[in-house]
C-alpha cells in the first residue's frame, strides 16, 4: 500500500453536529441554501481597479494595443480635416468660376463691396480663390486619395488592435477561471456547507462569462472612445477655439447625467446578479431533489418559489436595464443641442469670413466624432456596471478565507502506513456558540475495526471529517502512526485513506472509468479483481456494454444499490491503509449486504477501519464499538461487552431488534 495513492471518496460529507448545516438545512436540499443579495452595494471604483489589475501580466500587449489605437484614432482624426480641404477646393472652384477672369481677389472683393454685396465680400475674403478659375480636380484627387489611404490605414490598425485585445482579454479571463478553480480546491468544506451550490456555480460560470463579455465589448470601445475624444478635441481647438469651447460644454453635462443615472442603476445590477445566483440555486436544488419534490407533492411550493425568485430577478434586471438605458437618449439629446449650436455659430463665422466652409464642415464632422464616443461611453455604462458587479462576486469568492495551508516541510507517513489512529483531547465545534466535541480521546490500533454508533447529530460523521482534515481542530490533535495529521500534507494524508459515504458520487463516464478513479494507474486485471471482490462484476455482465456502459452524472441508468457497490469497489481498488465507511451499505439490499459484508471483512484485514452505522447488525464483529452522544463517547467496548453493561448501546440495540409490546 502506498501513501501516494489517490483518495477514493464520494461526495464531501456534510457536518453532522448539532446546529450544523445538513443536507436539507441551509447548506442544501430542495428548499434550502438559497443565497440572498449582498448586504452592501458594490463599491464600483475599487472593484473596477482590481479587475483592470488582472491585466498586469499583459502589460506589453496592452501597451501595443494603446499604440495601435493611438495611430488609428490619429489617422481617423486627420481625415475630416482633409475632407474639409477638399470641400474648400470644390467651393472655391464654384465661386471662382462666378467671378470675372483677369482680376485679382482683392479687386473682386472691392467690386462686390461697391456693388452692395458686403456679406459675399466678407465670405470671399476668407477664401483662397482665383477669379475665373474652376475646381482644381488634380488637387481634389490628391486629397481624396489621401483620405482613402488614411481610412484604410486606420481600419487596418484598428483590426490588429481588436485582434490583440481579444487575445489579451481571453488570456486574462483564462487566468481568472484558473484562479477560481484553484481557489475552489483551497476553500474549506464549511464554505460549501454554508453557501448554495447554485450560487457558487453561478459565480464560477455566469459571472465569469459576464466579466469576459463585458471586458471584450467595453475595453476596445472605451480605449478608442477616450483617445478619439482627445484627438478630436485637439483638432477642434486647432480649427476654432470658440467652437471647441461650445463643444466642451457637452462634457460636464454628459458626466453629470451619466453619474446621476449610473448611481441609480448600480444597485440594480448588483441585485440582478445576486438574484441570478439565487435562482440558479433554487433550480439546481429542485432539479436534484426532483423525486423528493414529487413524493411529497411539493410541486406547487417549488413553482411558487421559482416564480417568486424569477419575479425578483425580472424586477432587478428590468430596473437595471431601464435606468441605465436612459443614459443613451440623454446623451443623444445633449449631442443634438451641441450640433445645433455649432451649426449656427459656424454659419455666422463663414458668413463673416473668419472661417471657411470646409473648416465648418470638418468641425461638424468632429462634433459628431466628439459626441459619438461620449454616447458610446454612456451606452457602455450598463455593460461596465454589470461586468464589475459580476467581477465583485468573483472577487468575493477569491477573498474567502482558505483552509489552513499545508506545512512548508510536511512530514511523511511510513510506506506503507501502519494505520494507528489516535485522538488526543480533541475539541471541535461547527459553531463556537454550540460546543460539539470536547476533550475526546480514543485509539484505533492497526488492523482494528472501529464502529461508531449513536443517534443522529451525535458527532459520528464529524469524527471522520476531522480525520480527513475537512475541518480543523480547535484543540488537541489527531495522529496517524504517531505523526500529527496537521503536520502532513493533505495529499499525503488523504492518499492513505479510502472513504465510502452514504451519498454515492459517480461522474459521467464508463463503469471502468468510475472504478479506475480509485487508482488511475491500475491495470485491467486489478480493476476486474476489485469488481469481483465487491460483486460489481456480477451485475456489470448483465449490462449491454459491460464495463464500457456509460453512466450519466446522476447515475440514473443503474440502481442505488449498484451505485453503492461501485463506490465500494472504488475503495477496494485504492488499497488504502485506513478505511472509512459511512453507512456504506445503506442502499444495498439485504442479500447483497451479506455478500458485501464478507468482502469488507477481507478488505478490512490488516487495515484500520472506521465504520459508521445505524444498523447495528452490520457492526457486531467490530473490534471496538464507540457509542457517541452529544459529541462525547459515552461507551466503548465489543458488542458482547456493551450488551452486558445494559447501557446506551443496549438501548440502541433493543430499539432496533426488540419486539413491540402487545397489549392484552
Amino acid at each position: 500500500m502506498s501513501a501516494s495513492r489517490p483518495t477514493t471518496t464520494t461526495a464531501p460529507a456534510r457536518p453532522a453536529g448539532p446546529g450544523g448545516p445538513g443536507p436539507l438545512g441551509r447548506g442544501g436540499g430542495p428548499f434550502g441554501g438559497m443565497a440572498g443579495p449582498p448586504q452592501k452595494a458594490l463599491d464600483f471604483v475599487p472593484s473596477a481597479k482590481r479587475l483592470l489589475g488582472r491585466l498586469a501580466p499583459e502589460r506589453a500587449g496592452v501597451a501595443l494595443v494603446i499604440a495601435l489605437a493611438l495611430v488609428s484614432v490619429t489617422l481617423n482624426a486627420i481625415g475630416p480635416r482633409l475632407l474639409g480641404h477638399g470641400t474648400d477646393l470644390i467651393f472655391q472652384g464654384v465661386i471662382g468660376r462666378q467671378l470675372p477672369e483677369g482680376v485679382s481677389k482683392d479687386e473682386a472683393i472691392e467690386d462686390l463691396r461697391a456693388d452692395g454685396q458686403g456679406t459675399f465680400a466678407d465670405m470671399l475674403s476668407g477664401m483662397d480663390v482665383v477669379p475665373g478659375q474652376g475646381v482644381d480636380f488634380g488637387a481634389l484627387q490628391t486629397v481624396l486619395l489621401g483620405v482613402l489611404a488614411l481610412y484604410v490605414g486606420a481600419s487596418l490598425f484598428m483590426w490588429i488592435q481588436a485582434y490583440l485585445l481579444n487575445t489579451i482579454v481571453q488570456r486574462t479571463v483564462f487566468r481568472l477561471r484558473s484562479d477560481v478553480e484553484d481557489k475552489i480546491h483551497r476553500l474549506p468544506l464549511k464554505y460549501f456547507d454554508a453557501n448554495s451550490r447554485g450560487d457558487v456555480l453561478s459565480r464560477v460560470t455566469n459571472d465569469i462569462d459576464n466579466v469576459s463579455q463585458s471586458l471584450q465589448q467595453t475595453m476596445s470601445q472605451l480605449l478608442n472612445s477616450l483617445l478619439t475624444v482627445v484627438g478630436v478635441l485637439a483638432m477642434m481647438i486647432w480649427i476654432s477655439p470658440l467652437l471647441a469651447l461650445i463643444a466642451l460644454v457637452t462634457i460636464p453635462l454628459s458626466m453629470i447625467v451619466t453619474t446621476v443615472i449610473a448611481k441609480r442603476s448600480q444597485k440594480q445590477f448588483v441585485a440582478q446578479w445576486a438574484h441570478t445566483g439565487a435562482l440558479n440555486g433554487q433550480i439546481e436544488e429542485a432539479y436534484t431533489g426532483h423525486a423528493l419534490v414529487q413524493v411529497f407533492g411539493r410541486q406547487r411550493e417549488v413553482e411558487q418559489s421559482f416564480a417568486g425568485k424569477n419575479e425578483e430577478l425580472y424586477q432587478a434586471s428590468f430596473g437595471a436595464q431601464f435606468v441605465s438605458g436612459l443614459i443613451m437618449p440623454a446623451m443623444f439629446f445633449l449631442g443634438n443641442l451641441n450640433y445645433v449650436a455649432i451649426a449656427v455659430v459656424g454659419g455666422l463665422r463663414v458668413a463673416s469670413g473668419t472661417m471657411t466652409l470646409g473648416d465648418v464642415q470638418a468641425f461638424v464632422q468632429y462634433t459628431r466624432q466628439f459626441t459619438q464616443p461620449l454616447t458610446q461611453l454612456a451606452s457602455m455604462a450598463n455593460l461596465l456596471q454589470s461586468g464589475v458587479a459580476s467581477a465583485e462576486r468573483v472577487f468575493q469568492l477569491l477573498d474567502e478565507p482558505e483552509q489552513v495551508p499545508d506545512p512548508a516541510s510536511p512530514a511523511t507517513l511510513d510506506d506503507p502506513p501502519r494505520g494507528r489512529v489516535e485522538f488526543e483531547h480533541v475539541t471541535f465545534s461547527y459553531d463556537p456558540d454550540q460546543p460539539l466535541i470536547e476533550d475526546l480521546s480514543l485509539v484505533a490500533e492497526p488492523g482494528q475495526t472501529v464502529a461508531i454508533v449513536g443517534p443522529t447529530g451525535a458527532g459520528k460523521t464529524t469524527l471522520v471529517n476531522l480525520i480527513m482534515r475537512f475541518y480543523e481542530l480547535q484543540g488537541g490533535r489527531i495522529t496517524i502512526d504517531g505523526r500529527d495529521i496537521a503536520g502532513l500534507s493533505r495529499d499525503e494524508l488523504r492518499g492513505s485513506i479510502g472513504m465510502v459515504l452514504q451519498d454515492t458520487w459517480l461522474f459521467g463516464g464508463t463503469i471502468r472509468e468510475n472504478l479506475a478513479y480509485g487508482d488511475p494507474s491500475a491495470p485491467e486485471e486489478r480493476i476486474r479483481a476489485a469488481a469481483e471482490a465487491t460483486y460489481v462484476d456480477r451485475f456489470v455482465h448483465s449490462l449491454p456494454d459491460g464495463y464500457d456502459t456509460v453512466i450519466d452524472e446522476e447515475g440514473d441508468n443503474i440502481s442505488a444499490g449498484e451505485k453503492q457497490l461501485l463506490t465500494i469497489a472504488r475503495a477496494f481498488l485504492a488499497d488504502p491503509s485506513i478505511l472509512i465507511l459511512d453507512e456504506a451499505t445503506s442502499s444495498v439490499d439485504t442479500r447483497t449486504e451479506v455478500l458485501v459484508q464478507h468482502a469488507m471483512a477481507a478488505l478490512r484485514s490488516d487495515r484500520t477501519s472506521f465504520v459508521i452505522a445505524h444498523r447495528l447488525s452490520t457492526i457486531r464483529d467490530a473490534d471496538l464499538i464507540l457509542v457517541m452522544r452529544d459529541g462525547a463517547i459515552v461507551e466503548q467496548g465489543s458488542h458482547a461487552e456493551l450488551l452486558e453493561r445494559r447501557g446506551a448501546y443496549f438501548d440502541l440495540y433493543n430499539s432496533q431488534f426488540a419486539l413491540p409490546a402487545v397489549e392484552e
